[in-house]
């Protein structure tokens, strides 16, 4: 009878195993698997809908979207290392218009392009970021010579920018950053009767705060990378900056566990040092990279009054995307070469 009631109860066990790994992405291992290599990316969470954006737009984003993540894929198929793979993705990212930095980034009050950006290497721990730059092309490359090639981890400014010609990198003009669909979003919002920080975050997508790009990589000789770049939010002022260039907040690697890119609201993920608290979660809690990117982003993160998401990629190249908003432009790649590209928060 008791052996009876064992193999029931290991029958049960395993049906339930079964069920759960069916809520899983097919191109995302399960825990228990590791993979020789994984990339991830994120073009910013936010209010994304279905019909807020024209099939021609979808289609524009999810193209830009594989276009980058297959760069960083190939980097690592090739035995190239994570930094590189987030470094040269971002950069495709950077140059487009569509999202929130490099080319696309939006204006401040006074009609100014300023950047923000971050890397981080998840086997040294070192770091570089930039913050408030005008004429660096791809801020993203300031932030990895800042890490590489100065004893500092965050430059900003006009100080940036001269280190930034120093190191022999592209700098153009600002009017390189002028887009026509950016200057209307601050032309709207200045001309809204609630022009102060709330409107900020009442336009759509692309208008305010999101936009945000970021990728997170594993390479074949198991070191991890994050980065991140933005335009920061429409209508900035005072020399605001957000979490993004902030290592632990929108930038966070570490090869015991993991590698963080993160998007939203950035004044609260700067609060919740979001990207950090994954990976504390699972280096002294123990807890699952997926597990530790919901409590994060869904209890912790909502109940400060935050929005936005994260991307992340464990040391054994899990990855998650987790938001609490109505989507996030999201690409994952793994070893086998599988693709995915997601928008919606179906």
């Amino acid at each position: 009878m008791k052996k009876f009631i064992y193999l029931i109860f290991a029958f049960l066990v395993v049906y339930a195993c079964k069920n759960e790994s069916k809520e899983v992405p097919e191109n995302i291992q399960n825990e228990s698997e590791k993979a020789e290599f994984s990339i991830i990316i994120h073009g910013g969470a936010g209010n994304i809908k279905r019909d807020y954006l024209s099939e021609e737009k979808e289609a524009a984003y999810s193209q830009k979207l594989e276009e980058a993540i297959r760069v960083g894929y190939e980097i690592l198929k090739n035995g190239g290392t994570s930094l590189d793979a987030v470094q040269n993705t971002i950069n495709i990212l950077e140059d487009s218009p569509l999202f929130n930095a490099g080319k696309g980034a939006v204006f401040t009050y006074e009609g100014l392009n300023e950047h923000d950006a971050s890397i981080m290497d998840g086997k040294t721990l070192n770091a570089g970021a930039s913050a408030g730059t005008k004429t660096v092309k791809n801020p993203i490359n300031l932030a990895r010579a800042v890490m590489d090639d100065s004893p500092h981890v965050m430059l900003s400014r006009e100080g940036a920018e001269t280190f930034a010609e120093e190191q022999g990198l592209e700098i153009v003009d600002p009017s390189y950053f002028s887009t026509e669909k950016k200057l209307k979003s601050l032309e709207r919002i200045k001309a809204s009767e609630k022009n102060k920080v709330a409107s900020f975050y009442d336009a759509d997508l692309q208008d305010s705060k999101f936009g945000t790009v970021g990728c997170a990589a594993l390479d074949k000789h198991g070191n991890l990378a994050a980065g991140t770049s933005t335009g920061g939010m429409t209508n900035k002022r005072w020399g605001r900056i957000g979490d993004s260039p902030i290592i632990g907040a929108g930038t966070y690697a570490n090869n015991n566990t993991c590698a963080v890119s993160s998007t939203g609201w950035g004044e609260f993920f700067i609060r919740g040092m979001v990207a950090h608290d994954i990976s504390a979660l699972m280096e002294y809690k123990g807890l699952t990279l997926k597990e530790a990117a919901n409590l994060v982003i869904q209890k912790k993160l909502s109940e400060l009054g935050g929005d936005g998401g994260i991307i992340a990629i464990d040391k054994n190249g899990n990855m998650v995307m987790e938001f609490n908003t109505q989507g996030m432009f999201r690409a994952t790649m793994n070893d086998k070469g599988e693709l995915y590209i997601g928008m919606f928060k179906d």
